[in-house]
């Protein structure tokens, strides 16, 4: 065990075989040398062993405990449930073996039979937990239900009949025993039931979280709108803390509910269980001005208070009452607030939620007041006015935020725009001064700066300065050599090195923001999207299985995190783990990954038709299975994930959002379909006897065929949507999502030649069933197919002509779309070579036949059928075609290596030294990327021409 411990697994072998020689029926032993050898790839000699020792049905604590690792190394958790339930037969009254079979029917999500194993421990041990076990595999098997009325009629009035068995008999112990029966009443939508029991005894044991009952109480009476007492509740929770903002909004949410029902307090009684009432503006107002006299006196200050005012007053505006209430000028009160709170970070965000109360006209006057308050000193006449400490700077900071949001940046001359951004890296480059005993992990007091002056030369970029966009990179690089750690510079960075087609800087980059858990889903598409469509295949396969490897592991995951809720009696996380596997399973993002990832393992390995059957097969993919859910597809990405100060008009909006779901599902489900068709074609290589029908029906051949139609009809809509989709022109902002790669696919004509293609298979299979004999006609289409496939190959070769990077009047140009273009190229001959290789099994048995005619006949006249020679011409046109391309490629490097771009960013006298650095650094990083996807591209193809030679019929 200890070998096995150190991962030395070959000497835990030995040491096992040692002990078996001297003990034959040494259990664990067995195991033991079984967790060796799976762990050192034997698996079926593992499982072999493992199966032999599991057919005795073990008692012993060290086998049974070896046997759960294997089978959990193997993913095999439904052969541990086995295990014990042999064990539980022999030994009825081990709680431990009960226990651990609770937990393994739990690891494969069997509720019904948690149900029954929680309940049997529980007669074995009568303690609480085993009990609430038994009822929390009710509620699952109610949330699992596909049936709605199933769980409200069945499943959760049994949980919740077991749980006031428990409180007649006065047996409630812990508070999770009170959260689940509430859990069970809100489900079954007893809210009321649910409030008596929070507000009741049982209620007193709700203490883990702060406020836990008081929220509970909250959620029931919003539910059931009680009103009074909603309000009555948040009063009394905000006069205990002014600062807490959940309560602002349903103070005044309930305060208004009551004026627009005209609710009076009761004249005698009580106004609501909660206590007293507000239920005019008059009252409102009044709470609030208190809440900030109190706020006033207080020791430290609170920034609630104010907030609320605001919102208060964007609430009588929005009703159009605001006048009468003299609750002050929003402008005004905003600068008060800016006083008081201008040098926190937060105040940029409190304030942005109100920027909407401003007019227009006022803005530039309401930045010019905030200005004129922060203490700045201009060391000079006409020199830019510092901040002395960070308290200004931050304030200052502020300010420049609040520019951008209110578009007084975006309204600015280029000119303007370029000195805004010069006097922004100044201010960037003086705070740096501040943060000099910042650790390496700490952000500097002044990387806004950087990033908005970023922002600005986007704006420009996107108005067409290309000279911007290399300002952007060279800032960005500047930004992290100081601030090694700040993920927006990395982010932004990732982002524009992909739009300029370079991927080798962007890897590193990712890795190095090292993305936890989730992160994989919700920002790894930033990485995903260019892994493969920009040529570097190896660096696109790595970043494949980073996310793969997550969604993967979540599965295992969550099943311990589950046996860990049920252990500590966390019943309320359950729900939410099952729902957070189910969010992950469904991630758009996973089911895109892994489409790429197979159809790139399929680029990469599969040279000819031998080797794509056998790589399809290691998959196991199948043309008719379609694994990806449709319906539940989650789109989880994180949109918003790079900072944008952008007002409203410019930012990424719900409808940004919904296009961009549809497009990638649109572009999801093209590449799904390409895949299976690829999938589709090896099942069609069988030799059939021409004319015999009866025969390829049992063959089961002739359904194949019907599935590759069909999935062939089913693209030609996928295709119809995407062009429909596209012609609405879409632009994304550009810090909003990506745009997918579709627009490419269609206007560089791959998706035409991909599709003809796939016709082209259903041609020769008819060819194949119908024989050589009165063919002409498919012969001749035939013919003409290959005719129109070659001359649409050239046409999307000359899409890839171009340079990569061009010199205008001193300032680089990149064409990405190139490079783009060149890797559907590849993909698109590709498949034409799957397809070919089909044709060749076909007509190869076809020219066999005609040879031994030729024989018998002793004649020379059999004459070769026309699709000879049309293959021939064809498989001869790939050869040539394809070394064109790669002796483009050639060209390509050579005018890469060549390039030498340092003469030209030195040109720009407007850059500073410590710039033109990491110019130097920006330009080298694009061109050694460019190169390293031409040579891999230019490696690919090369492939690909040697398995054009062997097509020679």
């Amino acid at each position: 065990a200890d070998y096995l411990d150190n991962g030395n697994n070959k000497m835990a072998i030995q040491q096992a075989d040692k002990l078996l020689k001297k003990h034959k029926d040494l259990h664990c032993a067995k195991v033991l040398k079984a967790i060796g050898l799976q762990r050192t790839g034997k698996q079926d000699e593992a499982y072999a062993l493992a199966q032999e020792v599991a057919a005795l049905e073990p008692t012993d604590d060290n086998s049974l405990q070896a046997l759960t690792i294997l089978y959990r190394e193997m993913h095999r958790p439904e052969l541990v449930t086995k295990l014990y339930e042999a064990a539980v037969k022999k030994v009825p009254n081990s709680e431990e073996y009960h226990s651990h079979l609770f937990m393994a029917y739990a690891r494969v999500g069997e509720y019904k039979k948690m149900q029954q194993a929680g309940m049997a421990l529980y007669k074995i041990v009568p303690k609480n937990p085993y009990y609430f076990w038994s009822v929390m595999s009710l509620i699952m098997q109610s949330i699992s239900a596909q049936d709605e009325n199933l769980s409200k009629t069945m499943f959760l009035p049994l949980a919740e009949r077991m749980v006031e068995k428990m409180v007649k008999e006065d047996k409630i112990e812990a508070e999770a025993e009170v959260e689940l029966y509430y859990m069970i009443l809100e489900r079954l939508e007893k809210y009321k039931e649910a409030l008596d029991v929070v507000r009741g005894k049982l209620g007193e044991k709700l203490t883990s979280e702060l406020q836990s009952r008081e929220n509970k109480c909250m959620a029931m009476y919003k539910k059931l709108h009680k009103w009074p007492e909603c309000n009555a509740l948040a009063r009394r929770l905000l006069l205990k803390n002014s600062d807490d903002w959940q309560f602002y909004i349903t103070y005044f949410d309930s305060v208004f509910q009551l004026i627009d029902e005209s609710w009076t307090p009761p004249a005698e009684e009580e106004h609501s269980l909660e206590g007293e009432v507000h239920c005019s503006i008059e009252q409102a107002v009044n709470f609030i001005e208190e809440r900030i006299t109190e706020e006033s006196k207080s020791s430290r200050p609170l920034r609630g208070p104010y907030l609320a005012k605001l919102e208060l007053i964007r609430r009588l505006r929005h009703r159009g009452c605001n006048d009468e209430y003299k609750l002050g000028d929003p402008e005004e009160l905003m600068f008060q607030y800016f006083k008081k709170f201008g040098d926190k970070p937060c105040c940029f965000t409190d304030l942005k939620v109100f920027v909407d109360l401003l007019p227009p006209s006022q803005y530039t006057k309401f930045i010019r007041q905030l200005l004129d308050v922060i203490p700045l000193v201009a060391a000079a006449e006409n020199e830019v006015a510092l901040p002395g400490d960070i308290k200004a700077l931050q304030q200052h900071l502020c300010v420049v935020q609040l520019s951008r949001l209110l578009g007084i940046y975006h309204a600015m001359e280029k000119k303007q725009k370029l000195a805004v951004v010069r006097e922004l890296m100044l201010r960037y480059r003086h705070g740096l001064e501040f943060g000099k005993s910042c650790l390496k992990t700490e952000l500097q007091f002044s990387d806004y700066y950087c990033l908005l002056a970023v922002h600005l030369l986007l704006d420009l970029w996107l108005e067409g300065e290309e000279a911007a966009v290399w300002q952007c990179l060279t800032l960005l690089e500047e930004g992290l050599s100081h601030s090694p750690s700040n993920a927006q510079f990395k982010l932004l960075l990732i982002r524009i090195y992909c739009r300029l087609g370079a991927f080798e800087p962007v890897s590193e980059l990712y890795s190095s923001l090292d993305a936890k858990h989730i992160q994989h889903d919700t920002i790894g598409y930033l990485l995903t999207r260019y892994a493969g469509s920009l040529g570097h295949y190896a660096a696109a396969s790595q970043s494949c299985n980073f996310a793969l490897r997550f969604f993967h592991s979540n599965q295992k995951d969550t099943s311990e995190y589950i046996i860990q809720a049920y252990k500590y009696g966390a019943f309320e996380k359950i729900p939410e783990f099952i729902a957070f596997r189910n969010r992950l399973n469904s991630s758009l993002h996973f089911a895109q990954v892994r489409t790429e990832r197979m159809l790139l393992d399929l680029l990469l390995e599969a040279n000819i038709s031998t080797s794509l059957e056998e790589s399809i097969k290691s998959m196991s993919l199948s043309p008719e299975e379609d694994d990806i859910p449709w319906k539940d597809l989650r789109d989880n990405r994180d949109l918003t994930v790079l900072f944008s100060w952008d007002p409203k008009d410019r930012d990424i909006s719900e409808e940004h959002r919904k296009l961009s779901l549809e497009e990638e599902t649109l572009w999801l489900r093209i590449r799904s379909l390409t895949l299976r068709l690829i999938s589709g074609l090896p099942t069609l290589a069988h030799t059939i006897q021409p004319k015999n029908s009866e025969k390829t029906a049992e063959n089961g051949v002739s359904s194949k065929i019907d599935t590759i139609r069909a999935l062939l009809q089913q693209l030609e809509v996928a295709v119809d949507s995407g062009k429909k989709f596209l012609e609405q022109k879409i632009q994304y902002p550009v810090l909003g999502p990506p745009p997918t790669r579709m627009a490419g696919f269609f206007s560089n004509g791959s998706c035409q030649c991909q599709t003809s293609l796939f016709y082209l298979v259903s041609d020769i299979y008819e060819l194949d069933t119908n024989g050589l004999e009165d063919s002409a006609e498919i012969q001749e289409r035939i013919g003409n197919s290959f005719k129109s496939l070659v001359e649409r190959l050239t046409d999307l070769f000359n899409k890839c002509k171009g340079d990569l990077i061009e010199v205008r009047d001193g300032t680089l140009k990149t064409h990405p779309n190139l490079l783009e273009n060149l890797v559907f190229f590849v993909e698109t001959i590709s498949i034409a070579l799957w397809v070919s290789s089909y044709c060749d099994s076909v007509l190869r048995p076809f020219k066999s036949n005609l040879q031994k005619k030729k024989k018998k006949k002793k004649e020379s006249s059999v004459a070769m059928p026309p699709v000879f020679t049309h293959f021939l011409d064809y498989v001869t046109e790939l050869q040539t075609l394809t070394s064109n391309v790669i002796d483009h490629i050639k060209g390509l490097e050579i005018i890469l290596t060549a390039l030498k771009l340092e003469e030209l960013s030195l040109k720009d006298t407007l850059l500073l030294q410590e710039e033109k650095k990491f110019t130097k650094t920006v330009q080298g990083k694009v061109q050694s990327s460019y190169h390293h996807s031409v040579q891999e591209i230019g490696e690919l193809l090369k492939k690909r021409l040697d398995t054009i030679k062997k097509l020679k019929i």
